[in-house]
């Protein structure tokens, strides 16, 4: 029995969706190319939309129950109910341009997947962001602590932008639950690793930057970040160093110095990411990810010295 085509759109997500829809419903729904008989599991047509097909004993319902999940506006049809309805209200902003949005959950594995090359990920973007974050916490800190000498903003501002400060904030949206990952990514556990919560973070910086400007962008950090900035200026977490914390506390409960090693690398060599673990006796006691091999120690003795209080 030949495929229908029911559904077509230039959104990933939202093919997902749509999928995700007729399967709640029973209906085996799958992605073609622009030959409704050539079928590939991850396909687009030429102009970069994607079709969704069923079935034709069943494409008349498949176009009902879609149908009913659409909004009408006026005479026309709008997409289906936003998609990202969710996390926009998290992030506390709405997007005038929802492309831009998509653009800075889609990592690079996914784009790697697309065999039109029409799927951007969030690399240039994340840059970007990187940009406005840490003009805007500099601005910050040079407002709201003019007696702080430049050392000390600098630890400050260390602390709120580094990789795993960033990626708490990611989950504290829950970015990850709406990152677009390639497959591979996805069995690996990409949804929860560090490094990627941080990058995608800082797209989103930047895509909120781009839709509304500087002000929302500001707005938006200034909100967010403004506990990290707040316990960053306390006078004992200025003066913080996790690893000497660490060291000092193995040493009292009479264990070996800890040892710092590599776990892992990725990225491009201008903007390298590093894994390091931190071990005790042989034990890893954690492991974290950072822009700077210092900064990644930093963080993992933070962790370890978490474990060693439970």
């Amino acid at each position: 029995m030949s495929p229908v085509v029911v559904f077509s759109t230039t959104s990933d997500i939202e093919a997902s969706v749509v999928l995700a829809l007729l399967d709640s419903h029973g209906i085996a729904g799958f992605r073609i190319s622009g030959n409704p008989q050539a079928i590939l599991p991850m396909s687009v047509s030429p102009l970069g939309e994607v079709r969704i097909a069923v079935p034709e004993d069943v494409a008349e319902d498949a176009r009902s129950i879609i149908e009913s999940h659409r909004e009408d506006v006026g005479a026309r049809v709008v997409r289906l109910r936003d998609e990202f309805d969710e996390i926009e209200t998290r992030v506390g902003y709405r997007f005038k341009d929802r492309g831009l949005l998509e653009h800075a959950l889609t990592h690079k594995s996914r784009a790697a997947e697309d065999v039109s090359g029409g799927v951007a990920d969030n690399e240039s973007l994340e840059f970007l962001g990187d940009a406005v974050l840490g003009l805007v916490v500099a601005d910050v800190l040079f407002r709201q602590y003019p007696t702080y000498d430049e050392g000390q903003k600098s630890k400050i501002k260390a602390s709120v932008v580094s990789t795993a400060a960033l990626a708490r904030q990611a989950e504290e949206i829950r970015l990850g639950e709406h990152l677009i990952l390639g497959r591979g990514e996805e069995k690996t556990g990409g949804r929860f690793k560090q490094a990627l919560l941080a990058d995608a973070y800082e797209a989103l910086i930047a895509a909120i930057y781009l839709d509304g400007g500087l002000e929302a962008a500001d707005a938006f950090l200034r909100r967010e970040l403004k506990g990290a900035i707040d316990a960053g200026a306390t006078e004992d977490f200025v003066g913080q160093d996790y690893k000497s914390a660490l060291q000092e506390r193995v040493q009292a409960l009479g264990r070996s110095l800890p040892e710092y090693r590599i776990a892992g690398e990725a990225g491009p060599d201008h903007r390298k990411v590093f894994s390091v673990e931190v071990v005790v006796g042989g034990e890893v006691l954690g492991t974290a990810s950072g822009k700077a091999k210092k900064e990644a120690e930093q963080e993992a003795a933070r962790l370890a010295l978490a474990k060693l209080a439970q």
